[in-house]
């Protein structure tokens, strides 16, 4: 969610909800449909969606469109069309992004008043299902990150548990089975009407538009009963619910305690760090996953001894470093061959010959922007040397821009030395950075 402050009404809601929620594992809410229309939220969940921009749904209606129109206005129409119970949200567009493997990933655009309501219905929904999600859950929750759950790997594999199940699961956002996920919603929210809103975002259609600009609408969702478009606002609060039920079996049916495997999960990724008995975890990851319905890439899924071998989870490799002081070898995690040269790809992109009509304070704006980015997630583990190789690329494209820029020959190294580009043009310089990590103070 974005960084817009909750508006104290909504926090007094959410606060409610959650503390009820917590204080009565048990307790079935059967009243929250009608919070969803309310005007603070509605108006707090519009604002969410502004701020995240995006672009229109299949309606093609813009944010500067409704401003247009009146925001006030558009607001009390949607609250009207969801109090009447005469609300439909209209299909989903589909685009695809590229993803680093040169496949492409399906994103689901949902039309901006689909949107929020969508958001709405996930301000009144989280508070409650959050008092439900299991520790080892680290996607989509306030005060918990992806570097949290890189944290916890590494204090499990610090602590003998080194055979891992890397496991990977296909297109889990397009399979997660809607009857098995609405009942996993409806063991704590028995409002009719709210259960029809979310079955109705479940099956909508998805429109796509292909190369000649035709149309074609898929009813995929409803007639096979599965799936929940990444890219809408409640599938992440979806997904977290249904990969519960994988986490709360294994820790209930004993799993964790008699093979002394520990699963970490962020979304659709997640490994579980064992003490020995990997094989086995392995097994029985895969039959649960059956039963729930979900399938295992096996191609992708396998089992990993440390310290001979690596293994990747949310961009770091976890494998044997060895310390540059001492030649010591020790566990860690560290920023991925991937993940650098990804970085690596885009600095290329930014600094490309079609770049040269901007100046070079855009340029560079631009460049500590993706720099920074980068640096704030891979600061964990030994960086210096994944830092050294994109500083390095960083400076050499920049050269390169610079000579295309004014038609200089040459390397350009003496012209545009490392100095006048971090002191005189103001490139961030990464391994500046490491001297205030914690771990580098003596």
């Amino acid at each position: 969610m974005s960084n817009l402050t909750t508006p104290e009404s909504v926090q007094k809601l959410q606060t409610a909800l959650h503390d009820k929620a917590k204080e009565s594992p048990s307790f079935r809410f059967y009243a929250v449909y009608d919070k969803v229309y309310r005007k603070d939220v509605l108006a707090f969940a519009y604002a969410c969606c502004k701020a995240n921009g995006g672009a229109a749904g299949v309606d093609n209606q813009t944010f500067e469109d409704i401003e247009t129109y009146g925001v006030e206005r558009w607001l009390e129409e949607l609250a009207q069309e969801l109090k009447s119970r005469t609300y439909q949200p209209l299909p989903v567009r589909r685009i695809y992004i590229p993803k680093p493997d040169g496949k492409q990933r399906p994103l689901g655009v949902p039309a901006i008043r689909d949107r929020t309501a969508e958001m709405a219905a996930v301000l009144v929904l989280e508070p409650i299902f959050e008092a439900d999600l299991l520790p080892e859950q680290y996607a989509y929750r306030r005060d918990r990150s992806a570097l949290d759950a890189v944290r916890h790997v590494h204090k499990l594999i610090n602590t003998g548990h080194r055979e891992i199940v890397d496991a990977d699961l296909s297109s889990y956002f397009d399979t997660l089975p809607h009857s098995a996920l609405l009942k996993s919603i409806a063991r704590r929210v028995v409002d009719g009407a709210m259960l029809h809103l979310i079955k109705m975002w479940l099956e909508a259609p998805v429109e796509e538009t292909d190369e000649r600009g035709n149309k074609h609408r898929s009813t995929r969702n409803r007639d096979e009963g599965r799936g929940t478009p990444q890219g809408s606002p409640i599938s992440p609060l979806l997904s977290n619910l249904y990969m519960r039920r994988f986490v709360l079996g294994w820790k209930k049916l004993g799993h964790e305690k008699r093979l002394r495997a520990y699963i970490v999960n962020y979304a659709d990724d997640l490994v579980i760090c064992c003490r020995g008995q990997a094989v086995e975890a392995l097994v029985t990851m895969r039959d649960m996953m059956t039963a729930l319905k979900l399938t295992v890439n096996e191609t992708k899924t396998r089992v990993c001894t440390l310290p001979e071998e690596k293994f990747d989870f949310l961009g770091y490799s976890f494998g044997r470093c060895y310390s540059p002081k001492t030649g010591r070898a020790y566990l860690s995690e560290a920023p991925s061959k991937k993940r650098v040269q990804r970085i690596c790809q885009a600095i290329s992109e930014a600094t490309g010959r079609n770049k040269t009509q901007q100046d070079i304070e855009q340029i560079v704006a631009q460049l500590n922007r993706q720099l920074i980015g980068w640096a704030n997630y891979f600061c964990l583990g030994p960086v210096s040397k994944a830092y050294r190789a994109v500083e390095g690329h960083t400076r050499q494209r920049l050269r390169r821009w610079l000579r295309a820029k004014h038609q200089r020959k040459g390397a350009g190294t003496k012209q545009y030395s490392n100095q006048l580009l971090h002191d005189q043009f103001g490139l961030v310089c990464l391994t500046a950075r490491t001297a205030s990590f914690p771990w580098a103070k003596p």
